[in-house]
């Protein structure tokens, strides 16, 4: 049985031990606290450098997925590649029926755009439209010179065996006008050349003709046999005859 001496003497014992109780709680805190910012650290610094990864990863994409240029392929099919600033092809449309066709068939999305339009030119219905004396005429489209300079030497490149091709260099702001008719580039440089010989043509007739009947019909009606293309402002559909004094910047003409 307990003695009152020895009741007084536990509850002595535990008066003097709750410092050293609050001591140990003190401690164990401090232990906690150290641990948590040991975690929070890596954790803020993985979460910063996602953060980063993302907007380099989103921003790289933005940039990848931004067309700086075009380059319209006319022969009948009429095609238009939508090009990067890392010189890749991103995009392909056909503006006629026979070029969206054409689109569908290929496989050049993510090449270069030397590698695409060596793909296109070698397409079997493109080499026998070839074959046949057909006119492929190649436009690049953008307003970085510097861009459409290198552009441009490589598509001269990849026609520099083909008898009938033509390369040209042309504004953005005039593409803007060609898919207005409903027209690539590439057509509607030509439709306006015919326009402003036959005022009667219309965006739709050119649109269904090959390159070659263009060719010949302005040549006809100027009685010159040459298939050179005429300087000129850009045109709207309604009054497609171009005023001189704003010329193309024709590159690298192939043959007549």
């Amino acid at each position: 049985m307990t003695t009152m001496h020895e009741e007084l003497r536990a509850a002595f014992d535990s008066v003097h031990a709750e410092p050293e109780l609050k001591a140990a709680a003190r401690a164990a805190v401090a232990r906690r606290t150290r641990q948590r910012q040991k975690t929070a650290r890596p954790l803020g610094l993985a979460l910063a450098t996602a953060a980063c990864a993302a907007v380099v990863v989103l921003g790289g994409r933005w940039l990848y997925f931004t067309p700086t240029a075009h380059i319209s392929i006319d022969i009948n099919p009429s095609l238009e590649l939508g090009v990067n600033r890392f010189d890749r092809v991103i995009s392909v449309e056909g503006w006629n029926d026979d070029g969206t066709a054409l689109a569908e068939s290929l496989d050049v999305t993510n090449l270069s755009y030397t590698a695409a339009v060596e793909t296109i030119l070698s397409n079997d219905t493109i080499e026998t439209l070839l074959a046949q004396d057909a006119v492929v005429e190649i436009g690049v489209i953008g307003d970085d010179e510097v861009h459409c300079a290198r552009l441009l030497e490589g598509v001269q490149a990849c026609t520099a065996g083909q008898q009938n091709a033509h390369c040209y260099r042309a504004g953005a702001g005039e593409v803007e006008q060609a898919h207005e008719c409903g027209l690539s580039y590439g057509k509607y440089r030509a439709y306006r050349e015919l326009a402003a010989l036959d005022p009667t043509v219309t965006p739709e007739a050119v649109q269904g003709m090959t390159m070659r009947e263009i060719r010949d019909r302005i040549a006809a009606l100027t009685g010159d046999a040459s298939t050179q293309n005429a300087a000129g402002n850009p045109a709207d559909c309604e009054n497609p005859t171009p005023q001189n004094g704003n010329g193309h910047h024709g590159g690298g003409h192939h043959g007549a």
